[in-house]
């Protein structure tokens, strides 16, 4: 799984910056109707690492569980990231950057990949996932303040559409629909299962 992962994922992104996307996702893909002018002026720059991973039977896919006490998105599954500041020169070096700060993923120990066309989150961000390599069995340092824990999933779970739930809640007065990945204990949904199901859609989907 590992090694066509990879194959896959040089053949079909790339890491050239700045580049042409070849589609956009977004939480508003299952809410026809709602924030449907995704004007790029409205939303705030921000990029994530998806890192994949030699694992025990097959490749993983490493995800970080949000600490409790976060003023946003406490408890939540995620990947490392976050938003660009002044010294990112590339989405990418945003994602090497909150990735050693939240989990003690040093950048030199990655093998990017390429990006996923961007993300918009309901919340009004524009992420950009970047998808990278990492060494197996990598002792990773969570940041306490940020990051409760540091897990994986395989990534054949991850890639099988019968695993994509479509879930809603109520959010400011309506019902929103989103992507939902439960594992077991983990419950991973929202723009992190959406990125997910990007990738899914990118790599495998037929």
């Amino acid at each position: 799984m590992s090694l066509d992962f990879e194959r896959r994922a040089r053949t079909m992104l790339d890491l050239a910056w700045p580049r042409e996307d070849q589609g956009r996702a977004s939480d508003m893909d299952l809410n026809p109707g709602w924030r449907e002018n995704l004007d790029d002026n409205a939303f705030k720059a921000a990029a994530v690492m998806v890192p994949v991973t030699e694992g025990r039977d097959t490749a993983r896919v490493v995800l970080t569980k949000r600490s409790e006490h976060l003023p946003s998105h406490a408890g939540q599954v995620a990947f490392p990231g976050g938003k660009l500041e002044d010294g990112d020169h590339t989405p990418l070096d945003a994602a090497l950057r909150e990735a050693e700060e939240e989990i003690g993923l040093n950048a030199g120990s990655v093998t990017p990949l390429g990006y996923l066309d961007p993300y918009y989150t309901g919340t009004g961000f524009k992420v950009r996932p970047v998808v990278v390599l990492v060494p197996p069995d990598y002792a990773y340092i969570p940041d306490e303040n940020e990051v409760a824990a540091v897990f994986d999933v395989p990534l054949d779970f991850l890639m099988d559409p019968a695993n994509h739930s479509v879930h809603a809640l109520e959010w400011r007065g309506a019902q929103r629909r989103y992507y939902a990945m439960p594992y077991g204990e983990h419950y991973i949904w929202g723009a992190t299962a959406g990125i997910i199901r990007r990738l899914y859609e990118r790599l495998y989907k037929a």
